[in-house]
């Protein structure tokens, strides 16, 4: 590679470093044991959460079977440790932030997940959540879908009336009642872009720098 070519290597390697566009996740919270757990209302009443957890998105590779497609997917019925917490985490891809052993080994019987995180929608834009039991989904001040009471597995369709543009999104999903629980919901979230480590810009910009002192040598000779 001549020297031109790696100049210019590395000054496309600094351009990407400084704008990165990366993926945004789900933060989630999981409160064992609710009082309200036959109701998945936004603002419910709940002490410290029993688990804390995120979720990769925009795109979930565990969603398939009938969550294909979907951004958020969880489904007990696939889970190698049954119908627990953390067995169900495991299903959607969840990395676990906080929880102790007792935590994701307890039955998923009459627990309350809340997710939180950031979507770009436009208004009309549609949307199609599959639940087993209840759940409520709010986008800005828009509550889109609601449906916080028990249910069999079933798929609620809705569609978001609010104004156009990225705001933050609140889901409550509440399991209750036995086997299995069930949650897909295909959510636009937001994409960022991240600035790089400082360490790393100062790493390329040195690196860049000597590349020019060695190229104007070279010219010099």
């Amino acid at each position: 590679m001549t020297n031109a070519k790696l100049l210019g290597a590395g000054i496309l390697c600094l351009t990407l470093l400084i704008s990165t566009t990366c993926l945004a996740d789900v933060v989630g919270s999981a409160y064992l044991n609710n009082a309200a757990n036959s109701n998945a209302v936004i603002g419910f009443t709940h002490g410290a959460a029993d688990a804390t957890f995120s979720v990769p998105s925009p795109t979930n590779a565990a969603c398939t079977g009938i969550f294909a497609g979907d951004t958020l997917c969880f489904n007990s019925s696939a889970a190698a440790n049954g119908y627990t917490l953390g067995g169900f985490l495991a299903t959607g891809g969840a990395t676990i932030l906080t929880g102790s052993a007792a935590a994701l080994a307890a039955n998923l019987n009459n627990t309350v997940f809340e997710f939180t995180g950031t979507v770009t929608v436009t208004t009309g834009e549609m949307f199609q959540a599959g639940h087993d039991d209840g759940l409520q989904l709010q986008i800005g001040s828009v509550l889109v879908i609601n449906a916080p009471g028990p249910t069999g597995f079933t798929t609620t369709p809705a569609t978001y009336t609010g104004p156009s543009g990225t705001f933050a999104f609140d889901l409550v999903y509440g399991e209750c009642c036995g086997a299995p629980a069930l949650l897909g919901i295909a959510l636009p979230f937001q994409t960022t872009t991240a600035a790089p480590e400082p360490s790393s810009l100062v790493l390329l910009g040195c690196g860049l720098v000597g590349l020019a002192a060695r190229l104007r040598r070279r010219k010099a000779e």
